[in-house]
């Protein structure tokens, strides 16, 4: 496969990933992750004003790779939701300005 050929097919390999954006669900949030702690937690200010610290559950941990400064979606915790909560979802930089321009 040509290189044109190939940047094609990964430009409209990103315009279908915008295309199904998930966005946050019920008590679902957005946060930026603010610092790593180890251990696959780390602290996460979500845009409620609240920061918790947020872990990667074990189905994920292997695939979603997280760092300072990524957008994610945060899922509070049913018992003591204020302070902690999962990280379920990382958002591309195409995925950030789309959501951004929307």
């Amino acid at each position: 496969m040509s290189r044109k050929k190939q940047r094609q097919a990964r430009i409209e390999a990103l315009e279908a990933q915008i295309a199904r954006i998930k966005l946050p669900k019920g008590n679902e949030c957005f946060g930026i992750v603010e610092q790593r702690l180890g251990g696959a937690r780390m602290r996460v200010r979500c845009l409620d004003g609240k920061t918790r610290i947020c872990r990667i559950p074990g189905s994920k941990r292997r695939y979603l790779w997280v760092r300072e400064g990524d957008v994610v979606v945060v899922k509070p915790w049913e018992f003591g939701g204020e302070e902690k909560g999962d990280i379920i979802l990382k958002y591309t930089k195409a995925q950030i300005a789309w959501l951004k321009e929307k």
